[in-house]
C-alpha cells in the first residue's frame, strides 16, 4: 500500500486543521509542509461562516542546513515575541534554495517596506546558521507567499516600463531596489531586442535604469 503523500484537512481553526492533517499522514509537524488555503470565517451569527482549509504533504529530501535554520528561526520568533509560525517546504522545480515559510498575524511586521525587514532577517538566519555549522547556508525565508507576489509585481512593472521606454523614445530610472530585486527586472528584459538595462549608484542605492535600443 503507497503511503498517501498529501491532504487537506478542515476545521474550526487552523491549528486543529493541521493535527487532522498530520494524523492523516501518521507524521510529526517537523516532517511535514504545510501551506494555509483558507484561515476561515466566524460569520455573524453561524451565517457565512467558513472551516479553515489546510494541506499537509510529506517532506522530501530536506538538508540538513534548512533544519537547523528552520530551529534557528523558531527560536528567533519565540524571542521577538510575535504571532508567528515557521514551516518547512519542499523544494519546487524552479527553486534554487529550500524555503522556510512564516505565517499568522504579525506577518506584515516582519515583511517590512518593501520587504527589507524580510531581507535582513533571512541575512540574520544564514548568518547564525553558517556559525553553528561552519557551511556556507543556503535557505530562502518567505512570509505567506511574499516573494512570489512581489516577483509578478516587479515582472509587471518591468515590462510596463519597457512599453514606456520604447513609446517615448526615453530612458527611464527606476527607485532603489534590492540586488535580488534588480535581478529579477534585469532578467525580465535580458531577451528583449528593443530595450536594455544598466545599474548605477552604490550598494544601498543602487537603481536599474531601462534604455531603448537604437
Amino acid at each position: 500500500m503507497e503511503q498517501i503523500e498529501s491532504v487537506e484537512g478542515t476545521a474550526k481553526t487552523v491549528e486543529e486543521a493541521i493535527e487532522i492533517g498530520l494524523r492523516q499522514l501518521g507524521v510529526d509537524r517537523d516532517k511535514a509542509e504545510i501551506e494555509i488555503v483558507s484561515r476561515g470565517k466566524t460569520g455573524i451569527l453561524g451565517f457565512g461562516s467558513e472551516l479553515a482549509r489546510v494541506k499537509v504533504s510529506l517532506l522530501k529530501d530536506i538538508p540538513d542546513d534548512t533544519i537547523t535554520a528552520k530551529g534557528v528561526v523558531d527560536e528567533l520568533l519565540k524571542h521577538l515575541d510575535l504571532d508567528l509560525v515557521a514551516y518547512l517546504k519542499n523544494l519546487s522545480e524552479d527553486e534554487e534554495w529550500p524555503t522556510i515559510d512564516i505565517q499568522g498575524d504579525d506577518s506584515g511586521l516582519l515583511i517590512g517596506r518593501k520587504g527589507e525587514t524580510l531581507g535582513a532577517f533571512q541575512f540574520m538566519v544564514n548568518y547564525i546558521v553558517r556559525g553553528q555549522t561552519g557551511e556556507q547556508s543556503r535557505v530562502n525565508i518567505d512570509i505567506e507567499g511574499y516573494k512570489q507576489r512581489r516577483r509578478e509585481v516587479l515582472e509587471a512593472q518591468a515590462r510596463s516600463i519597457a512599453t514606456r521606454v520604447i513609446a517615448s523614445g526615453h530612458s527611464f530610472t527606476l527607485d532603489p531596489m534590492s540586488p535580488s530585486e534588480r535581478r529579477i527586472i534585469h532578467m525580465v528584459l535580458s531577451d528583449r531586442s528593443d530595450v536594455s538595462t544598466e545599474s548605477s549608484g552604490e550598494e544601498g542605492s543602487r537603481r536599474i535604469t531601462v534604455l531603448p535600443k537604437k
